[in-house]
């Protein structure tokens, strides 16, 4: 090991000006040599004072801003270097002098001491050099042969606090879940993905079957269905996402439920799964439960997978401060979740809507509910569909919006919308489906209907005559229509419309919709984001 010199002088410091007679400062007319020059002070002395002089304390308040400002401008999320230089951003420090090595080693909380491994690290540069610090590995393993860097440093679990590898391939996750068989006491970070559809099952013996201070936890496509187990012993669990369950990882509603009675600190859970056959046994199930688990810190809930499987997990759990509920559901001919409209009820963010949103594309159909304080545009609650056809699309999301959802009578504002110039779709569609579809929103006093939709929207409304011309959308009072509808068919039909309901007392306004205006709200311009950041569409 290369020897230290005792200490370092490295700074320079301007002493203070002298005390007890006034500095006399000569005021000189700007010259061409030197234009810049225009207080000259008499005081041209400098001292050299030796960094050394400063106490600890004072060099570990600048060791910590020193490290802190060069993590952040190493932060790089898909840069293994960039990751690695930032998390040891405190080496450079260890080789100035051997004070400095002592003050460093001496305050690893205060200065985030951490050793990084990557795929490529070797592990004797890591692990027998430096004192018995933290660590952290992380990188991806697509690129990776060997595993031998890996493994060798899974076998100092009790110095792990995290580990974070992707595009890991079957048999490298097989020997990560192999030498993952033990505890790993210290463990708060755990992250692991794969895209292998054949990947191994995780034994219900890893880490050892407990992890007491595991604080994030992160899967994807990593079949475990002994996981509610492990979840018992993570009581400081915060966040919990789950992407791409396999069916054979798949765990009971119930089994979900036990383990987060015990998870007081989540706050965040993403549960989804990857095929509908992960759904709950019909001849296994219960009648409703007399008590709730109450998840306190709860305030985000993704779910992707079957109506029966996210209705039979409502009806256990509550979550009084969750604001924002995102479900993706796939295909399915009955949606039937009495048990999550009632949890919705129950949940005073979600429950009054006060705008809706509902976007159709050629692959799913979106209705995204907002409430008053909903903030930059996000929907507190998002129910995505997974169907092609337009049809399917309007029958499955009449049922959602009857079933599932809260109440709709309190939406003001209705916007239909398509993200696409061209939607590829038969014509198809029945007058009584878009009815259907429109008989919930009572409330709504404002309709904003965009391009290829309108057509269907204004033919079903003229159809409505007589008595019946107020049975739908009672409420409504102005009708915005998208390019390039300003005239032609679709404005004569609803014009047919509007004249039926000026007949019967409830006149409506008609105006022209710019959809790919932003709106805004309260002076500020709105971006929304149409699906959740977590979920796969």
């Amino acid at each position: 090991m290369i020897p230290l010199p005792p200490q370092a002088t490295l700074f320079q410091a301007t002493p203070p000006l002298p005390q007890g007679r006034p500095t006399q400062v000569i005021l000189t007319p700007p010259s061409a040599g030197d234009i810049s020059k225009r207080i000259q002070p008499r005081v041209k002395r400098q001292l050299k004072i030796p960094i050394d002089m400063f106490p600890d304390e004072v060099l570990l308040a600048i060791f910590d801003f020193h490290v802190v400002a060069q993590r952040k401008s190493a932060h790089t999320p898909f840069s293994q270097v960039a990751t690695k230089k930032g998390t040891e951003a405190w080496l450079s420090l260890t080789h100035v002098c051997r004070r400095w090595r002592n003050i460093v080693f001496g305050s690893p909380c205060r200065l985030n001491l951490h050793l990084a491994c990557t795929p490529r690290t070797r592990a004797i540069d890591t692990l027998d050099v430096w004192p018995d610090l933290c660590l952290l590995i992380r990188g991806s393993m697509s690129s990776v042969s060997s595993m031998d860097n890996i493994i060798a440093v899974l076998g100092r679990g009790n110095r792990i606090c995290t580990i974070k590898l992707w595009e890991l391939a079957s048999w490298q996750l097989d020997k990560v879940s192999a030498a993952m068989q033990k505890p790993f006491p210290g463990m708060s970070n755990l992250q692991l993905r794969t895209s292998d559809k054949s990947a191994p099952v995780v034994p219900d013996s890893f880490l050892g079957g407990s992890a007491p201070y595991l604080r994030h936890l992160e899967l994807e496509r990593i079949p475990f269905p002994g996981l509610p187990k492990l979840l018992l012993s993570a009581i400081h669990l915060v966040t919990l996402r789950l992407h791409n369950i396999p069916h054979s990882g798949y765990f009971s509603p119930e089994a979900m439920s036990t383990c987060l009675s015990v998870l007081s600190s989540l706050k965040e859970i993403c549960l989804e799964f990857e095929s509908p056959l992960s759904r709950p046994d019909w001849e296994s199930r219960r009648p409703p439960t007399p008590t709730r688990v109450v998840l306190p810190a709860l305030t985000y809930f993704g779910f992707k997978g079957v109506s029966e499987y996210m209705d039979d997990l409502m009806v256990l759990i509550d979550a009084p401060r969750l604001n924002y509920l995102y479900i993706v559901f796939f295909n399915q001919v009955d949606f039937d979740t009495p048990q999550l409209a009632q949890f919705i009820s129950r949940t005073p963010r979600l429950k009054t809507p006060f705008e809706a949103h509902v976007t159709f594309d050629n692959y799913a159909v979106l209705v995204e509910l907002q409430s008053r304080t909903s903030t930059f545009g996000y929907g507190d609650l998002k129910v995505k569909i997974s169907c092609r056809e337009l049809d399917w699309q309007l029958s499955s999301l009449a049922q959602v919006c009857t079933s599932s959802l809260p109440p709709l009578s309190t939406a003001e504002s209705l916007y239909i919308e398509h993200p696409h110039s061209q939607l590829d779709w038969k014509n198809n569609v029945e007058n009584t489906q878009w009815l259907e579809f429109l008989r919930p929103f009572v409330a709504v006093k404002s309709l904003y209907v965009s391009g290829e939709l309108a057509p269907g929207i204004a033919s079903a409304l003229q159809g409505l005559v007589g008595g019946g011309v107020t049975e739908v959308l009672p409420a409504l009072g102005s009708i915005s229509l998208g390019e390039p509808h300003r005239s032609g068919p679709v404005r004569e039909a609803i014009g047919k419309f509007i004249a039926a309901r000026q007949l019967s007392g409830h006149p409506i306004a008609i105006s022209e919709w710019y959809e790919s205006s932003r709106r805004y709200e309260n002076g500020k311009s709105i971006v929304r984001n149409k699906f959740s950041p977590y979920l796969s569409h």
